[in-house]
């Protein structure tokens, strides 16, 4: 399954779609106005055209980075649903439908535990993610699906994984 199942039925799916399209336009758009600049006779206008060049380059990156990062997390979370590892979304929330703070802080020590007890444990680092991810951490929540993401991309590389 790729990034494109579901994507008109899945509106989180689509909004990047339409992220995506829109970047690829700015940086088509900032390319071909970089390299009308680079061909300008004077230094200056030489010198931004070379800066117009890199930020399609540093733009691109960034894009296909994220967008594989989303890709390996959603791998990931349909991995957990299959085999019933998923965490649970049974948190109270309010009525503008945030999750109750204390109810998230309350679970972390769980899962903070169980990345601990098992630290190769790709699933233990997902859940420990959506827990930082339901306690407002969205910071250190990415950096441990990052995490949680090199040690999947670790396993698949591995036989009889």
């Amino acid at each position: 399954m790729s990034f494109f199942t579901g994507l008109f039925s899945n509106r989180a799916k689509l909004g990047v779609a339409l992220v995506t399209l829109l970047l690829f336009f700015y940086l088509w758009v900032s390319g071909q106005r970089g390299w009308l600049l680079l061909t300008s006779d004077e230094i200056p206008a030489k010198l931004m055209g070379l800066a117009y060049l890199v930020l399609p380059v540093v733009g691109a990156w960034a894009l296909i980075r994220e967008l594989m990062f989303g890709n390996r997390t959603e791998q990931m979370a349909r991995i957990l649903a299959e085999e019933g590892r998923l965490p649970v979304d049974d948190l109270p929330r309010t009525p503008a439908g945030r999750i109750v703070r204390e109810a998230a802080d309350a679970q972390f020590p769980q899962y903070k535990a169980e990345t601990e007890a098992a630290p190769e444990d790709w699933r233990s680092w997902f859940r420990l993610s959506c827990a930082y991810d339901a306690a407002g951490d969205r910071t250190r929540a990415r950096r441990t699906m990052r995490q949680a993401g090199r040690l999947y991309a670790g396993t698949r590389n591995q036989p009889g994984a």
